[in-house]
């Protein structure tokens, strides 16, 4: 009996095969967008995608041609291929901009992307990307459903991009004076990430980075350089504990104001 049912499940499997296959080599546009939208609901988002490709070009201008380039950015989308359905999106909204789809093709194009985004210590375009294009769905679209879930989006990838702020200029730090003054460079990194994601949750961690390189920079500079710079750390060190006064660096902070206080005083 499991062989004859093994056997029914084959032919029905070699029968679709065959029905695809037909449909593929079928000159009918309309035939092809008809079997890509039942392969969509039957989740078999690789032949949608396939067959909609070949497809939409006939079919622009016609009464199936909007349908047929959103569902192709949503079988992209679907099978997890983000940069393909993002770049069909973006060809939707921009054709379509009042399309019954443009709400949804701009959310997806940059929920996507979202979704695609890497690590961040790896290369941050898509997470970029994504942030323009949730940004640009929550300026056309600020009273949809959605916003929440776009917002909470943005302010994941922004964590993300301070992040890797954050380790290039702890790595500046590390590398101290090799090859140059990288503390400063561990300042400067740190003050413009500040100033461009000024709620980041690593604010606490780029001012410390900062008021470390300032000292460590006191520390090994000339001496007619050295009581100036011993009073940038003081002065950094003030604003540190004026915004965090229960930071868990807090021990650390003064024993370096501790000791550039006393070279400021003698």
């Amino acid at each position: 009996m499991r062989k004859y049912l093994c056997l029914i499940i084959l032919a029905c499997l070699l029968a679709g095969c065959g029905e695809y296959n037909k449909v593929y080599k079928s000159s009918d546009p309309k035939v092809k967008f008809e079997y890509a939208k039942r392969a969509f609901d039957e989740k078999k988002y690789n032949q949608a995608y396939t067959l909609l490709e070949q497809v939409i070009t006939p079919l622009r201008g016609g009464p199936d041609g909007e349908e047929a380039l959103y569902l192709l950015g949503l079988s992209y989308y679907e099978d997890k291929d983000y940069l393909n359905s993002g770049v069909y999106f973006k060809t939707y909204y921009n054709r379509y901009p009042r399309g019954k789809y443009a709400e949804l093709a701009r959310f997806y194009s940059g929920y996507g992307y979202y979704l695609d985004s890497p690590d961040p210590q790896l290369d941050q375009s898509i997470t970029i990307k994504a942030i323009e294009e949730l940004q640009g769905f929550l300026d056309y679209y600020p009273k949809s459903d959605r916003v929440t879930m776009a917002q909470n989006a943005i302010f994941e990838l922004q964590d993300k991009l301070t992040l890797k702020e954050l380790q290039n200029a702890q790595l500046y730090y590390n590398l101290g004076n090799f090859l140059g003054n990288n503390y400063a460079a561990a300042v400067i990194v740190a003050e413009n990430a500040l100033k461009q994601y000024p709620y980041s949750k690593y604010r606490e961690e780029f001012e410390m980075i900062i008021l470390k390189s300032k000292y460590q920079q006191a520390r090994q500079s000339v001496d007619e350089k050295r009581r100036e710079r011993y009073q940038d750390v003081v002065d950094e060190y003030y604003s540190f504990i004026n915004n965090f006064p229960d930071s868990k660096y807090k021990a650390e902070a003064d024993a370096m104001f501790k000791v550039s206080r006393s070279h400021i005083e003698n």
